[in-house]
């Protein structure tokens, strides 16, 4: 289940990870992966969302394209199966990002039915380890980068809300 904007979890700021290679960190990755692709709109998670304050998010390897139209179609459509294939950031540091910011509107697994245009840096660069404690560093770009930021948002008990301009509210009907 994923916590919603009321939850104070989400407000906190979630702690690094000590033992990563652990079955209970290998057991939250597969329960952050199912509750994300569980939700049709489900691009990326963090730790916190699913009630764990700890310094993880997952992002769907489909939002690394580069065409943001690409993939809002992709997912919309029921017909197809979505690639449920996914990057592990543990411990995520931002190491660079662009003074050039983008507006796009945004919205969350864990503020549901609102949308709101949010600035984010139009690249930037982040190091983390995967879930082989391996060290990575990369850089990232149009949507990777805003979902990335996102993420990194929730891992200091930050919403997209506490940032967005023009709010929207949108009944969304679900299937069942």
């Amino acid at each position: 289940m994923i916590l919603q904007k009321e939850n104070q979890i989400l407000r906190g700021n979630a702690e690094k990870v000590a033992n990563i290679k652990s079955a209970e960190v290998k057991a939250l990755i597969v329960k952050m992966a199912k509750a994300m692709f569980a939700e049709p709109d489900g691009i990326g998670i963090a730790a916190p969302q699913i009630g764990v304050s700890l310094r993880i998010f997952l992002v769907a390897k489909e939002a690394a394209i580069k065409n943001a139209a690409e993939l809002h179609e992709k997912i919309g459509d029921k017909n197809k199966k979505r690639n449920t294939e996914y990057l592990v950031f543990i411990n995520p540091a931002l190491k660079k990002s662009a003074s050039k910011k983008i507006k796009d509107v945004e919205g969350c697994l864990s503020v549901r039915g609102i949308y709101g245009e949010v600035p984010r840096a139009e690249k930037i660069t982040i190091e983390y380890l995967d879930e082989s404690e391996k060290k990575h560093q990369r850089g990232a770009s149009g949507l990777f980068a805003r979902v990335i930021q996102h993420e990194l948002d929730h891992l200091d008990g930050v919403l997209f809300i506490d940032k967005a301009r023009n709010l929207k509210t949108y009944n969304l009907k679900r299937d069942s």
